[in-house]
């Protein structure tokens, strides 16, 4: 049997993401004998974020397609859709650590995801525009 493959959005300071759809960092970790393993980062641009990529809609695939597992703050329903049409499932909780988020995961013990924000699918212009509306 493969080891699972579990994607964690992180922000620089390598806590969990807010929000999977804006999240231009991934740290991907295999699980082996229970205990996750860093095997690499992927570090996307701006339009390749999954909120950018899918709006897109070209077909192609994303580098987090090859993830079983993804785990972030909050996520809106497209992404999570779009996600799992690809066999990834996305997984939202509060937990801010990547490892405790994953061995919480793996022990069926993850705290809920966070509620998710509209506003935060928007890019910063829109956010502005909106916001002063």
């Amino acid at each position: 049997m493969t080891e699972p493959l579990i994607a964690v959005a992180v922000e620089e300071h390598g806590q969990l993401s807010p929000h999977a759809g804006r999240a231009v960092h991934w740290n991907v970790y295999v699980v082996s004998n229970g205990q996750p393993e860093l095997v690499w980062s992927i570090h996307l641009s701006k339009t390749g974020s999954l909120h950018e990529w899918h709006v897109r809609g070209d077909g192609n695939r994303h580098p987090l397609h090859g993830v079983d597992i993804a785990l972030c703050g909050s996520a809106g329903e497209g992404v999570a859709r779009r996600l799992a049409e690809r066999g990834t499932t996305l997984v939202a909780t509060s937990e801010s650590d990547p490892i405790t988020a994953i061995t919480a995961y793996l022990n069926s013990t993850l705290a809920p995801g966070l509620p998710h924000e509209e506003m935060e699918c928007l890019d910063p212009e829109h956010r502005k525009a909106v916001s002063k509306n």
